[in-house]
């Protein structure tokens, strides 16, 4: 049997009065989705422990079954395992955007948090030129992907700044950075650090890009997790294109599998995460697919974008995967890690919808996959045990 672990990022939301109260999984065309809500399970289940930060970085690590109150360290420390960093046990990790800033003063704002979603082949040479002038013996700036790249701090996590808070920037888009600057300044090397890259960055001979600023913040030691196989006896592979799904892949031993022109945006190469995930399934058990578009679209505030993401996911992702797989025994597992509601255009600790498809699964019956109609299934409120319970049900465990 093979089984598909489907991630629509950022997929579940609230109602809406511009969609005629519908939510944008509502106002999405889905027949996919919903023909397997239909024959198979639905349910809710709490990604994000009570307490925590609702971020994918919580969430999706439930997801693969690891508990993020037992394994969860800060955001930073899952990317870099992405990058195979070499790292001490004290040092402290931190996912370091690229981002635009009214002002770099207390009553300046966030005004956006990936910079004009500025592109790899120009971001990643301002973070190499950033850390070739600024890098030392404590910091040193490693370059990622698109605006997301990353900041160790040696033996930082001896040191107070380990219990610093910093707002993930997507939090706080068009709002005041006032609180961020103070617990910044609580570390004069780290608020040297800022400021120095917020005037290089200024400098239009250096840099011509929106971004204004660095913005440290999800700071942890580095991320060890269990092995996957060891735990689930299945032989799976991630495929994404963010780092985060990527680094909790190689810190549980799984495959990771590249695909070129992924963005993580609205436009991105459905086909060849499709292509990567058969390819795989040829000869292996399992395979997480991670789609970050309707994630994306929902800090952007648009309903229209977000509706649209969300049904590329079912025609471009869940479609092709259902066609090729047909005459196989599959079981499907398609979800969400957690809600971004448009009207919050941040992270929320809703519940999210689940559907299980495949066998032992009772058809659920509804009429499409949808927040309020998966709230009629099984509730589980420790979302790490979502896919020990999909196992149990498809008799793989």
């Amino acid at each position: 049997m093979k089984l598909l672990y489907l991630i629509a990022d950022g997929m579940g939301g609230w109602p809406l009065e511009e969609l005629g109260g519908k939510t944008t999984m509502e106002a999405a065309h889905t027949p996919n989705m919903d023909e397997l809500a239909r024959t198979g399970a639905v349910g809710l289940a709490q990604t994000v422990p009570e307490g925590m930060a609702p971020g994918s970085d919580v969430a999706n690590m439930a997801l693969l079954g690891f508990d993020p109150a037992v394994y969860h360290t800060g955001r930073g420390p899952i990317e870099a395992a992405a990058q195979g960093l070499s790292l001490g046990p004290d040092d402290l990790v931190w996912r370091l955007n690229l981002v635009t800033v009214s002002k770099l003063t207390i009553d300046g704002a966030m005004r956006d948090y990936s910079s004009g979603h500025i592109a790899s082949e120009i971001s990643r040479p301002l973070v190499e030129k950033l850390q070739n002038k600024l890098g030392d013996e404590t910091y040193t700036f490693y370059p990622g992907i698109q605006y997301r790249h990353l900041l160790v701090q040696k033996d930082g996590a001896l040191t107070d700044d380990a219990h610093l808070f910093i707002n993930p920037p997507h939090d706080i888009t068009d709002k005041p950075i006032k609180l961020d600057l103070r617990a910044f300044s609580k570390s004069p090397h780290l608020w040297d650090l800022l400021f120095e890259a917020h005037e290089f960055l200024a400098d239009r001979s250096n840099n011509r890009s929106a971004a204004n600023s660095i913005w440290p913040w999800g700071q942890g030691r580095p991320l060890n997790l269990p092995d996957f196989k060891a735990t689930n006896g299945l032989d799976g592979a991630v495929i994404s294109a963010v780092d985060l799904i990527k680094g909790l892949g190689f810190a549980s031993n799984m495959s990771v599998l590249d695909v070129p022109d992924a963005t993580g945006l609205l436009d991105t190469n459905y086909e060849g995460k499709v292509k990567a995930a058969l390819s795989f399934l040829e000869d292996h058990d399992f395979v997480f697919v991670h789609l970050e578009g309707p994630d994306e679209c929902g800090h952007g505030g648009s309903a229209r974008d977000k509706v649209e993401a969300i049904s590329r996911f079912d025609a471009r992702i869940v479609a092709p995967l259902r066609e090729a797989l047909k005459d196989e025994e599959t079981a499907w597992i398609v979800t969400c890690d957690h809600f971004t509601p448009i009207k919050e255009r941040t992270h929320t600790s809703d519940p999210v919808p689940f559907l299980l498809n495949g066998p032992g699964c009772p058809p659920s019956e509804v009429d499409g996959f949808s927040e309020k109609n998966a709230a009629s299934g099984q509730k589980l409120d420790n979302g790490h045990e979502l896919l020990a319970h999909a196992l149990k049900i498809f008799g793989i465990r």
